[in-house]
């Protein structure tokens, strides 16, 4: 287990700068996971840890010591990649060990290592297998535990999760989180899905341009976001935002709503019409019009009974109203 901390981490390739001075403590033991739109310098960053780009500026230290120059191999974090990258010839026994091959470890304390995270990993009926007879979960885990069987300080995952499907993915999310936890072990994870962010971490970091735009737990972050950017980014259906005279009552340049805090009334204040309605079983979305134009999204139970072109009216509780300032930056609190 180890801390990792960031100070004045900056990265430029040419004339665009991807990693803006960034200040970052990710704690030991924890589950930290950089979350943001592509391009945005999360795996940038995920890479300067790892040591696979070099640094411009900066101090990287891992448990009290600058890194920041260290070869990968010295750093002792094992990265898991989006891509399995597994060796097609190598049964799973051989990937699992083939990391300790290369550093001459003694053959006991090979299988040894391989037998004890293949079980971890539920392989063990697996390794004589090769990658070509297994599916992408199992791909997946066998590159979690050839990561694993190095005895790393740290995992690095840079979107491990994103070439499987949808229910896969979900039973991964579980997988790696549950590994993580038994292990008490640090590790930083890299996704595009805010989905992925808030089952998993412990604290989320949310990027925008090479910079970080907030840091703190998935509820916070989700109830008290910095900025609308954050409050956009994090949240799915994302938060409705409205302005004008909607947002002039509250003292706002900008008022945002999460769509499960709208709830339909007779005497809801803000009156729309039906445009859609998704019924997603147990629940449905309902999408409506607002006389300048504006759509909104509200969450409902599944037998919500409206339709296209119905006259429907919203109310919400001021206190669940997130309001933020001309500058679109900073969220105005009581």
């Amino acid at each position: 287990m180890s801390a990792i901390i960031l100070e004045g981490v900056s990265k430029r390739f040419g004339d665009h700068l991807a990693t803006d001075n960034i200040d970052l403590v990710i704690p030991d033991g924890q589950f930290t996971v950089f979350v943001g739109p592509s391009g945005c310098g999360k795996t940038t960053l995920l890479r300067l840890i790892a040591g696979l780009e070099d640094i411009d500026a900066g101090r990287l230290l891992i448990d009290g010591v600058d890194m920041a120059h260290t070869p990968p191999a010295a750093r002792r974090l094992a990265m898991v990649f989006q891509s399995y990258a597994l060796y097609p010839h190598m049964t799973v026994r051989a990937n699992l060990g083939f990391a300790l091959k290369v550093g001459r470890s003694p053959k006991s304390e090979i299988a040894a290592r391989v037998e004890t995270v293949a079980k971890m990993l539920s392989l063990d009926n697996l390794l004589d297998r090769k990658p070509a007879a297994l599916s992408g979960g199992q791909r997946q885990r066998v590159a979690i535990g050839r990561a694993l069987v190095r005895q790393p300080r740290a995992f690095l995952f840079d979107e491990p999760l994103s070439n499987l499907d949808a229910a896969l993915r979900g039973q991964m999310r579980f997988e790696i989180r549950r590994l993580q936890q038994d292990l008490g072990i640090t590790a930083v994870y890299v996704t595009h899905d805010q989905a992925e962010a808030m089952t998993m971490a412990d604290q989320i970091v949310v990027f925008r341009d090479g910079r970080i735009e907030q840091v703190g737990t998935p509820l916070d972050i989700y109830r008290r976001p910095a900025n609308i950017f954050v409050a956009g980014f994090i949240g799915s259906p994302q938060m409705n935002f409205l302005t004008g005279a909607y947002a002039s009552p509250y003292g706002a340049a900008t008022i945002g709503i999460r769509p499960e805090h709208l709830k339909i009334a007779t005497d809801g204040i803000l009156r729309s019409e039906v445009r859609t309605v998704e019924h997603l079983g147990n629940e449905a979305l309902v999408h409506a019009e607002l006389p300048d134009g504006t759509i909104l999204t509200a969450r409902c139970s599944e037998d919500v009974s409206t339709h296209t072109g119905e006259a429907i009216s919203f109310s919400v509780d001021p206190a669940r109203v997130h309001r933020f300032d001309q500058g679109e930056r900073a969220p105005i609190h009581e």
